[in-house]
């Protein structure tokens, strides 16, 4: 789930002296009268957990809290089944955040006004800042009888406009089993990595780059894996959880309902990972993922040529993504995450063929078009490096660096570097409490992002930055 949509394009601000001073001294005093930590609402109004139990910081999982979720939200006891719970209990979370954020974006087009009028467009720096909200989220999952879970999440923006960003059922240990779990509906792709688990809420810091980068005149939303899918996906892990593997099967449709793009279009995921015990040190983890699909091109039409009309999509074109993964832990306070990706595009999606745009389609791929000459599958590499230290269950301090390269331009003599992203994170998060019923947290956060080549009107870099601090909790 992310809670804060991005805002893309922002940078860096003029620090306060002052108020960072001031931040400073409050972090000082928490960290001096800090309580013991307690459960997270929900699942942990199920089993009493604690918080620690589950999540090095919520809502990113730990080892023990990643099991939990492969068994379908279940402890394996004999209390799974929701008929051994209170009457009262009802599994139902809410999370939003009120924050303030100051956003820096340059290279923003204006006009240019000469005596009153209009005259022509200049590239400029708008800085904003401000209090605001995050979307509003409510969570409600678990058993629905033992070895039958589900989790259904619906989801607004800031003005409350909804959309069901989760809702899926699974069936837990088929056979009496570990290794054969089934899931229908709408979910978020199995990876190691979870970017709704994602600790930052920034605008260009709260996604994972790599999960959603397009090449600059690319026409290919589909392989963004960082938005939930729908499909149907078959997982399995060893007892200890050790080893884990899941494919999915999912419609070519971004998550999009209402089978908008046509027959014949569908994606596959696929992901394993090993984990070993390295003593002192922790629990290690590799594991490797692969995305690979089909999606239309062109569509029938009325009205036009570019009339799209919705499910019926043809000539689908192959785009693919593979990476590796990896959790390393040095002890009890730190750990890295890393995430690798080489990813792919037709040479049609790299021409702007692909997407609808309100039912329209900007390039159709019509019979008897062709590709301009020279056309070439656009590639790409990228890396995600994410630190984290725990000083304890209440605070952790994170960073994340994430850079993706462009090694082929779809279009011969476009500058190799054009669309290259570089950025940066960093942040914490101070929990004063989580029990059973409510978690707060204190989020503080800093990003800078560093895209080459795209200012609309000078084909200069853009620099963005954004600085927010807000409130998360959920009840």
């Amino acid at each position: 789930m992310r809670v804060w949509a991005p805002s893309h394009g922002y940078p860096k601000p003029r620090q306060n002296g002052s108020f960072l001073a001031a931040a400073f001294v409050l972090l000082f005093l928490i960290l001096s009268a800090s309580p013991s930590a307690n459960a997270l609402p929900a699942f942990a109004r199920k089993y009493g957990l604690r918080c620690s139990a589950c999540h090095e910081s919520w809502p990113m999982l730990n080892n023990f809290g990643q099991k939990f979720k492969d068994n379908g939200y279940q402890l394996m006891n004999e209390h799974d089944s929701p008929i051994w719970q209170n009457p009262g209990y009802w599994p139902v979370t809410f999370r939003i955040v009120p924050l303030w954020h100051r956003l820096s974006s340059g290279k923003q087009v204006v006009d240019t006004a000469a005596g009153g009028s209009s005259v022509g467009q200049n590239e400029q720096r708008i800085t904003s800042s401000g209090f605001d909200l995050s979307g509003l989220d409510f969570h409600t999952g678990g058993t629905l009888e033992k070895n039958f879970s589900f989790y259904v999440l619906p989801s607004s923006d800031a003005t409350a406009s909804f959309h069901f960003e989760t809702v899926m059922a699974r069936l837990d240990n088929v056979f009496n089993s570990p290794w054969l779990n089934v899931k229908l509906g709408k979910f978020e792709l199995d990876n190691l990595l979870s970017e709704k688990r994602i600790l930052t809420l920034t605008g260009n810091g709260g996604i994972y780059q790599l999960y959603h980068f397009v090449p600059v005149g690319d026409g290919n939303i589909f392989g963004q894996m960082g938005d939930n899918q729908l499909g149907l996906e078959i997982m399995g892990h060893s007892y200890n959880d050790r080893t884990r593997y899941s494919v999915s099967l999912l419609s070519t449709s971004d998550g999009q309902v209402g089978l908008p793009y046509g027959a014949q279009s569908y994606s596959t995921f696929i992901t394993g990972s090993q984990a070993f015990d390295a003593g002192k040190l922790g629990l290690q983890r590799l594991g490797f993922y692969a995305m690979a699909g089909q999606a239309p091109t062109s569509w029938l039409t009325s009205g036009g040529p570019n009339a799209a009309i919705a499910g019926s999509g043809t000539q689908n074109k192959n785009f693919s993504r593979e990476g590796f993964v990896g959790q390393f832990y040095f002890g009890q306070h730190f750990d890295v995450q890393l995430v690798t990706q080489h990813g792919q595009d037709s040479a049609w999606f790299g021409q702007g063929y692909g997407d609808l745009i309100d039912g329209v389609a900007v390039n159709n791929n019509t019979p008897g078009t062709t590709l301009a000459a020279g056309s070439r599958s656009p590639t790409w590499n990228g890396i995600l490096v994410e630190p984290h230290y725990v000083y304890s269950p209440q605070l952790i301090f994170l960073a994340r660096y994430e850079t993706i390269r462009m090694s082929q331009q779809s279009t011969p003599g476009t500058r190799s570097d054009l669309g290259n992203i570089t950025t940066y994170t960093v942040g914490y998060r101070y929990n004063p409490f989580m029990t059973s019923r409510a978690g707060f947290a204190w989020h503080n956060e800093f990003n800078l992002f560093h895209q080459t080549g795209t200012a609309p009107l000078t084909g200069s870099n853009i620099n963005s930055s954004e600085v927010l601090t807000g409130f998360d909790f959920d009840f």
